[in-house]
Formats: C-alpha cells, sequence, structure tokens
C-alpha cells in the first residue's frame, strides 16, 4: 500500500548577505518572523490540500511585502536609482513556467509571472513589453516608491561611493545577493519552484540575473526537483544551476541532498557564492548554501512546527501559528 504524500513548503529569503556581526538580537529576531510570516502563507495553502504552485506563490508574495528581503518592497536600486524586478514560476507536474524581467509597478512580481503562465502562450516577458502586459490584465499596482527602503538607498548611494573612489571591492556579498524563494510538494504528488528578486545593489539597468532564468534560478520537474537559488546570478546562470541538479539525479542517480550539495560545493570555488532550497517528489529537502549564510526555513504538513534559520546553526522551531 503506498504510504500517503506528506506536503512540505521549503523557503528561502537570499544567501551570502548575512554578516552575524551587524547582526543584532532584534534584527535575528526580525528575519526570523518574517520567514514565519512566509512559512505560514504557504503552509495553510498546503495544510487544507491545496496546490504547490498555489503555496509557494503565497509564500513568495508574503516575502514581497517584507522589506527586509531583496524582492518586491525592499528591492535593491539600479546604478541609476530605479528598481528594476525579476520573477518566475514552474510547475513540476507538466514544466509549465512563466518568468517576468526588468518590471516596477506590480505590487507581487510573482503574480506577474504567475499570469504569464496561465494567461499567455509564452514563457517569459521583460521590460515595456512585460509592463504593459502586467497593465492589460490589472495587475495591482503601486508607485515605485513604495517598493524603496531607507537602507536599499543607503546601500546604493556606499556602492557607488566605493566605485567613484576607485576602492577594492570588500568582498561584501550582499551587493551580489538578494532573492526569495519558495518550493513545495503538495498533496497530489505536484512540485513547484517561485523565485522574485530585486537583483544586484548598483546593478546596470537592464541586467537580469538567475531568478527568472528557468534552469538556472529556477526549476520543477515531478521526476526530480522543484528547486529556487539565490546568489550571484551570473554564475548560477552560466552553469545552469537548476538543471545541473536536475540533471545528476535524472541521469546519475544521485539523491536530492547530494547532487544540491556537490553543485553548490563546485560553484563556490569558482566565484557562484550562494544556496538553494529544494524539494523532491518524496518530500526530502536540500538547503545547501556555499557562503556564510542563507535565510531559510521549512515546514511539513502535520508536524506543525516553522523551521527557520540564519547562518550554520540549528533551526529555530515555533509551533505552527504560534
Amino acid at each position: 500500500m503506498t504510504s500517503p504524500i506528506s506536503p512540505v513548503l521549503a523557503i528561502h529569503g537570499g544567501a551570502g548577505t548575512i554578516p552575524r556581526s551587524t547582526l543584532t538580537p532584534e534584527k535575528t529576531d526580525a528575519y526570523h518572523a518574517g520567514l514565519r510570516r512566509a512559512l505560514a502563507a504557504g503552509h495553510a495553502v498546503l495544510a487544507r490540500g491545496g496546490s504547490a504552485v498555489d503555496a509557494v506563490t503565497e509564500a513568495v508574495m508574503a516575502l514581497e511585502e517584507d522589506p527586509l528581503f531583496n524582492a518586491g518592497r525592499g528591492a535593491v536600486f539600479t546604478t541609476d536609482g530605479r528598481h528594476e524586478m525579476d520573477a518566475a514560476l514552474m510547475e513540476g507536474r507538466d514544466r509549465r513556467a512563466g518568468a517576468i524581467a526588468g518590471i516596477c509597478g506590480p505590487r507581487h512580481p510573482i503574480l506577474a509571472a504567475r499570469a504569464v503562465m496561465e494567461q499567455t502562450d509564452h514563457v517569459f516577458l521583460a521590460g515595456e513589453g512585460a509592463q504593459r502586459f502586467c497593465r492589460e490584465i490589472g495587475l495591482e499596482h503601486v508607485d515605485p516608491a513604495w517598493f524603496g527602503t531607507e537602507a536599499r538607498r543607503a546601500a546604493l548611494d556606499a556602492e557607488m561611493a566605493r566605485r567613484r573612489a576607485g576602492a577594492a571591492d570588500d568582498g561584501d556579498d550582499s551587493r551580489k545577493h538578494g532573492t526569495v524563494g519558495a518550493v513545495a510538494l503538495d498533496t497530489a504528488g505536484n512540485l513547484a519552484a517561485a523565485t522574485s528578486t530585486g537583483g544586484m545593489t548598483a546593478k546596470r539597468p537592464g541586467r537580469v540575473g538567475d531568478a527568472p532564468v528557468i534552469g538556472a534560478g529556477t526549476w520543477a520537474d515531478n521526476a526530480t526537483c522543484a528547486l529556487s537559488g539565490t546568489g550571484h546570478g551570473e554564475y548560477f546562470i552560466r552553469y545552469a544551476v537548476g538543471h545541473e541538479i536536475d540533471a545528476r539525479m535524472r541521469w546519475a542517480g544521485q539523491t536530492l541532498d547530494q547532487a544540491a550539495g556537490a553543485v553548490m560545493a563546485e560553484l563556490g570555488p569558482l566565484g557562484g557564492s550562494g544556496g538553494v532550497i529544494a524539494v523532491d517528489g518524496r518530500g526530502n529537502v536540500a538547503l545547501p548554501f556555499n557562503c556564510s549564510g542563507m535565510y531559510r526555513g521549512l515546514v511539513r504538513v502535520g508536524e506543525g512546527r516553522f523551521l527557520t534559520a540564519i547562518h550554520d546553526e540549528a533551526f529555530r522551531s515555533v509551533a505552527a501559528g504560534g
């Protein structure tokens, strides 16, 4: 007799941007609270028998609302002081996918990506055409100023000052990282992945990272895994991180943990700092990262515990709804 599927949700709020020395207890608590809110949003969907794609959408929307994370409200600035946001969504059942790049206006970029998947014959829309599509279908829009925060403006100013001075890069990966994502397995055995980002601080206008690139920062196939990445996007694109993990599972027979862990370990020395969250069709979860930390969370329906972590410490465990 086949045992029933136990739904699971994993999330991330970015990797590599987390010096222990700058995280006060209050800020640490705020990050954990933000992760729990996202877990609660996705868990509520899975607990009532909802789909994985709905669960990851709700979880990412919660993270897009939180100014602590680099997606939606709280997105970083380009060199010209604007926001350009990217997002992608993928279903594991039939590899349906939707992605959006270079937009500013829709309150929830992940809903724009989902609309591309569900309301067009395309997978990827970018730039002005993507903006026009979002307006035509009536997505909620907000003033561009809503996305900005004082912390993100200060980060832009500091990075531009560093460049003007010709100072060496101090190795602070916070300029290169910052993404949110979610992966889920539902009661029907379907997988889904969603990723949303503001990109890199002081990125060149028009730059697109790995988050909306299917097979790089976002991937889902019921036969292997659902995955969302966070890190230095150029490397995740060049090494097709999502598809590479899939291929190692599909053709080399590796477990999810083996494939995801090995790819992230190999990517680090090449310059690809970051991490991934991934889940397979049996509910196994992998959360590897090769940098100082990754904001991450996990909840399994039926166990009722929200697990969150930032560095390499043990998970904080809080009762669902607590």
